[in-house]
């Protein structure tokens, strides 16, 4: 009786594993929309511009938030007098910082009582081909950051960018001495082309062979129209699976082994329809992140020419919190660390993390190696009764080219 009662429940058992597989397999070929999990914490558009918006994350409803392990996080007030802005990348979604409800870096950040702004750049088309990194840190950042201000009627800010966001974030602060930037965070942001695992092969192999072309002829990229040099989303979205060719293919074996699972198989659609879905690089910036980043290098000594404005590593006084990844081919984390030796700060913190070029951001490990890091380190300077003052800032940038000339980073 016990062999009879035993063999119906695994029978049972398997034809409720059938059903499950079935109804997985049928919503993931037919209706991958809503397994799609990314981008449901509520935010309000406090302004737009162009395709540019600025998002605003107001205190959750719920009482706590349950987190990637299973744990819950008790939602706090806005207790945080400096508000905190993320600044994604243009080819990457911002739907990368609210990925899941159990992992969004921006739930857990207003959990824990951050006022919580996000710059969305938009979906750039054939229209904004024009667009280059000039029009990005000196002119739609600017803009954003001054609408974020007005909306929390104060004046310091945390600014929090991944990959060419945290770019902008450092560019932005060198370029525009703005005194009221307290706190910096980038996390896999490409300081030092040359250090990085493919992307250095790739600009070493090309710095020769524009040298020659400079040197003997008078052509110039940015002499061609940039509409030629638009990078569609579908571009991207290869590009980015290249770099790791052999984890896209088992990512896919996995998803079959565990098609039975609900929450693997909404886990997995969300995070490939983020990298099937990523955005364009408007042609200008690909002629400037070729040039200025690819074959010159200039972010890896701290200065670069933007449409007449001059960006400086020297004249960042901000507390800055570098985050790398651990096994990122695409940024390695002497790519990244390089930004801690050119700026000005007295108060900066270098960190490699677990996790790829996404993972470090987005993957199981964030939370914990990441998020929380971040958001303990930027809660000591985040009271707006210990604003640094003005002098402060002055005495740092003062004391940036003495530094600079120092063999001792600084660490």
């Amino acid at each position: 009786m016990g062999i009879l009662r035993h063999a119906l429940d695994q029978a049972l058992a398997l034809n409720e594993r059938i059903a499950q597989v079935a109804n997985n397999a049928f919503d993931r070929i037919f209706l991958p929309g809503t397994m799609v999990q990314s981008g449901q914490t509520p935010f309000e558009v406090v302004h737009t511009y162009g395709i540019t918006s600025v998002r605003y994350y107001p205190p959750l409803e719920e009482p706590e938030i349950v987190l990637a392990d299973g744990s819950t996080l008790q939602a706090q007030p806005e207790t945080h007098g400096v508000p905190l802005v993320l600044v994604p990348p243009l080819a990457a979604r911002p739907s990368i910082f609210d990925l899941m409800p159990n992992r969004s870096l921006i739930k857990y950040f207003v959990a824990r009582g951050y006022r919580v702004y996000l710059i969305d750049w938009g979906e750039p088309g054939r229209e904004q081909a024009h667009y280059g990194l000039g029009d990005y840190v000196n002119d739609l950042m600017p803009e954003a950051l001054k609408r974020i201000r007005e909306h929390a009627q104060v004046q310091d800010l945390s600014l929090f960018g991944w990959c060419l966001g945290g770019l902008f974030c450092l560019m932005y602060a060198g370029v525009s001495h703005d005194q009221n930037l307290r706190n910096i965070v980038t996390v896999a942001s490409p300081i030092d082309t040359r250090e990085g695992d493919i992307m250095g092969k790739l600009t070493a192999a090309l710095m020769k062979p524009a040298e020659m072309v400079r040197k003997l002829t008078g052509f110039r990229i940015h002499k061609l129209a940039p509409e030629r040099f638009t990078l569609p989303g579908w571009a991207n979205s290869l590009a980015f699976k290249l770099t790791n060719p052999v984890g896209s293919i088992t990512t896919y074996w996995d998803l079959v082994l565990r098609l039975w699972d609900r929450e693997f198989v909404e886990s997995h659609t969300t995070t490939s329809s983020f990298l099937n879905n990523m955005l364009a690089y408007p042609g200008r910036l690909i002629q400037d992140m070729f040039v200025k980043f690819a074959i010159d290098n200039d972010l890896s000594r701290g200065s670069i020419e933007l449409d007449g404005h001059t960006v400086d590593f020297g004249r960042i006084g901000s507390s800055v919190l570098v985050f790398a990844g651990e096994a990122d081919t695409l940024v390695t984390p002497a790519a990244a660390r390089s930004s801690l030796e050119l700026v000005a700060s007295q108060d900066k913190r270098y960190l490699v993390a677990p996790g790829g070029h996404v993972g470090v951001l987005a993957g199981a490990s964030a939370q914990a190696a990441v998020w929380q890091v971040a958001a303990d380190w930027l809660a000591e300077r985040s009271a707006v009764d210990v604003a640094r003052a003005p002098e402060q800032v002055q005495r740092e940038q003062r004391l940036r080219r003495r530094r600079r000339l120092s063999d001792d980073p600084g660490f």
